[in-house]
C-alpha cells in the first residue's frame, strides 16, 4: 500500500471533496482522484460515494479511516523520533481559539515564543468559530467544552468569569439598574444567538430570562467595544472588561462562569512543536490565573 495514496484518502476525508484536499495538497483534481481510485483498487472496496456536493465516506472507507489515522500517526511519532526534530522547535503551528481569549490574551504575548524559537511559526486564527482538529482546520484549538468524541488529547487551561458590564459614559447618562428587572428599561447589548459555537455560550439567560438585546454582535471582542461605545449593557469577558478603565461593573447578578479547554489530536502528540506550543499556552494562563475570575 502507498502511503502517498494513503496521506490523499486522508485529505479527501477531511476536505468532504476531492476539490478541496486537491487545493490543499497542491495537486491537481485529476490526480487526487486517480490516487484515491488505486487506494481503492489496492483495498478492493469503495471508500466514498461521489455525490454532486462532495465526497461521503461508505462504511468502508470510515473503517479505512481509522486506520489511516493510525498510520498517520505512526508516521508522525517516527519522523519526530528520527529526526528528532534537531535542538530546535521549528515548523508551523496554527492555533484556532475564539477571538476573545485568541486576539485578547494570546496575541498580545505569543510574540515571545516565536522570539525564544525563531524557526516555528505561529498561525493564530481567533475567529468566533469552531475548528476541526481531525480535518486538521487547527494543530491546537482552544475551545470552551471538553470534547467528548474522536481521538483528541484534551486539558482544562482555566476557569473564567463573564458579568454585565456598560461604559462610563452610559452610566452617567442613563444611571444603572439596581435588580434584574431594572434592565428592561435599558438598552442592551449581546451576541446573536444561532450564530454561538456552542451551546454552553448561549447564557444570557443565565442572567434574565428575558434577556432581549437591541444590539447583537456575534464576536466577544465586538461586544465589548459596542459596550464601550455606550451602546448599552452588555454581558462580557471579565479578563477583557477589567483591562479597559472605561467599562464598570454592573454588580446586580452572579458571575457566569465558563471554562478554556487546550485540545488537540492524539495523532501529533509527539511532535515537540505541539507540546512546546501547549506548554507554553499552559504557562501563560497559569501566570495570569487570577485574572481570568
Amino acid at each position: 500500500m502507498n502511503w502517498d495514496d494513503v496521506r490523499i484518502f486522508l485529505a479527501v476525508a477531511r476536505a468532504g471533496q476531492i476539490l478541496g484536499a486537491a487545493r490543499r495538497l497542491g495537486l491537481n483534481h485529476a490526480t487526487v482522484s486517480r490516487r484515491v481510485a488505486s487506494l481503492e483498487e489496492s483495498l478492493g472496496a469503495r471508500l466514498f460515494r461521489r455525490l454532486t456536493t462532495g465526497s461521503e465516506l461508505t462504511p468502508a472507507g470510515e473503517h479505512f479511516l481509522v486506520v489511516a489515522e493510525r498510520m498517520e500517526a505512526d508516521m508522525i511519532a517516527a519522523r519526530a523520533e528520527i529526526a528528532g526534530e534537531g535542538d530546535d522547535v521549528s515548523g508551523t503551528v496554527r492555533i484556532g481559539a475564539p477571538d476573545g481569549f485568541g486576539v485578547a490574551f494570546l496575541a498580545p504575548r505569543l510574540g515571545e515564543l516565536t522570539a525564544r524559537h525563531p524557526t516555528l511559526s505561529i498561525q493564530l486564527v481567533p475567529v468566533p468559530r469552531s475548528f476541526s482538529l481531525s480535518r486538521r482546520e487547527a494543530d491546537i484549538a482552544i475551545t470552551v467544552e471538553r470534547p467528548t468524541e474522536g481521538r483528541l488529547v484534551a486539558a482544562k487551561l482555566v476557569d473564567y468569569s463573564l458579568g454585565l458590564y456598560a461604559s462610563r459614559a452610559y452610566a452617567i447618562a442613563n444611571g444603572l439598574p439596581e435588580t434584574i428587572g431594572d434592565l428592561a428599561g435599558h438598552r442592551l447589548v449581546g451576541y446573536v444567538p444561532d450564530l454561538t459555537i456552542s451551546p454552553s455560550l448561549d447564557y444570557a439567560s443565565e442572567i434574565s430570562p428575558s434577556w432581549n438585546a437591541g444590539f447583537q454582535v456575534s464576536s466577544a471582542l465586538g461586544q465589548t467595544a459596542a459596550v464601550r461605545s455606550g451602546a448599552g449593557i452588555g454581558i462580557l469577558h471579565s479578563f477583557i472588561a477589567r483591562s479597559h478603565d472605561d467599562l464598570v461593573l454592573v454588580p446586580i447578578a452572579p458571575p457566569i462562569r465558563r471554562a478554556y479547554w487546550l485540545v488537540y489530536h492524539e495523532s501529533v502528540r509527539p511532535l515537540r512543536r505541539i507540546q512546546a506550543v501547549s506548554a507554553f499556552i499552559a504557562a501563560l494562563v497559569e501566570a495570569e490565573r487570577a485574572s481570568f475570575l
